[in-house]
């Protein structure tokens, strides 16, 4: 099968005979819009008492994913990466707009594709109501739009000395798939369609962030490693923190697959594990196992906010750690 990376295919079909075959219908169909795809713009009702919360991420051939990545994974991860960000901010994913540049009209890779956007949107009740087709480099841009009930968008701006730190799920595995796509680890056949799993598949945790609404005073979603994530909380809330790598929640996965040096430089700087990093204050700590359980996600208790403005302080138990953040390179 031909992928669009080839600028020599042209155009089988026309803009909009594209949008109509391919993305007309993609996720559910929401009774709030009006207007969607096919005009000049999107016609949207918005809840009374609620407020929009808006993000976009761009993802770039070469640069954010492989050029013979699955288009249908790439379909998947292009709606959870933006829906991860409105689950940061306890937002309820509601409309998706997407501007797409193409080298060609693949329809086979088009439809596979479409299939991924389809299946993750409709999963997370989202529908898609417009955006834009062009051509040139393989680039997707997608915008999603959330709501919120006024005043209750979580933000890292809400952190205070002496809040719990925690994280959702278990980090670096994402980052361990990307070695081993890469051809740059030896992982045991148990244990690889997890890891290609979480890097190619990402669940970003939606009804959690809603059901932290009320809890936690800030929160991000990690999708450039812990260690490079955590310092925006610390910057927005003018805090500062320490972690405790022991505590680092990781999967069996990755500690049967890496030295234990190795395993804790992936759970503190891999990227795209689009797991939720959040503060809680005491009062609010005892709370917490009974709000989330019912959500299936395991949460786990890292590290204190500190008075150290802006100052990250790694520990392994009492004993300082020594640790420099290299920063996670993207490529999906």
């Amino acid at each position: 099968m031909e992928k669009p990376t080839s600028v020599g295919f042209l155009y089988a079909m026309g803009e909009f005979d594209l949008i109509a075959r391919y993305f007309s219908n993609i996720g559910v169909k929401r009774t709030d819009v009006s207007i969607g795809v096919g005009d000049d713009g999107a016609v949207l009702q918005v809840r009374d008492g609620y407020d929009i919360v808006v993000t976009t991420d761009t993802m770039v051939a070469g640069t954010h994913f492989f050029p013979d990545v699955d288009p249908r994974a790439l379909g998947h991860k292009l709606v959870a990466v933006n829906v991860s960000d409105l689950a940061a901010m306890g937002a309820e994913p509601t409309w998706l707009s997407l501007a797409m540049t193409l080298p060609s009209a693949d329809e086979s890779w088009l439809a596979q594709f479409a299939a991924g956007l389809h299946e993750t949107a409709e999963y997370y009740n989202c529908q898609l109501i417009g955006g834009d087709t062009t051509r040139g480099p393989l680039s997707f841009s997608m915008m999603a739009k959330g709501q919120v009930p006024r005043g209750k968008a979580i933000t890292r701006a809400g952190a205070k000395v002496g809040d719990y730190i925690y994280v959702t799920g278990t980090l670096g595995d994402a980052a361990l798939g990307l070695k081993l796509v890469q051809g740059q680890c030896e992982i045991s056949k148990k244990h690889q369609g997890h890891v290609l799993q979480r890097f190619h598949y990402p669940s970003p945790r939606v009804a959690l962030g809603q059901a932290l609404r009320n809890t936690a005073s800030s929160a991000m979603d990690i999708s450039d490693g812990l260690a490079g994530d955590l310092p925006h909380i610390l910057r927005r809330s003018a805090v500062g923190a320490y972690v405790d790598i022991q505590r680092l929640p990781m999967s069996q996965a990755l500690k049967d697959s890496c030295t234990a040096e190795e395993a804790m430089q992936l759970a503190l700087s891999g990227g795209e594990d689009y797991e939720l990093l959040f503060t809680v204050p005491e009062n609010r700590r005892g709370s917490l196992d009974v709000l989330l359980s019912p959500y299936g996600v395991p949460i786990t208790c890292i590290g204190r906010i500190t008075g150290a403005v802006g100052k990250l302080e790694l520990k392994a138990g009492e004993q300082p750690y020594a640790y420099q953040h290299q920063g996670f390179q993207h490529f999906l």
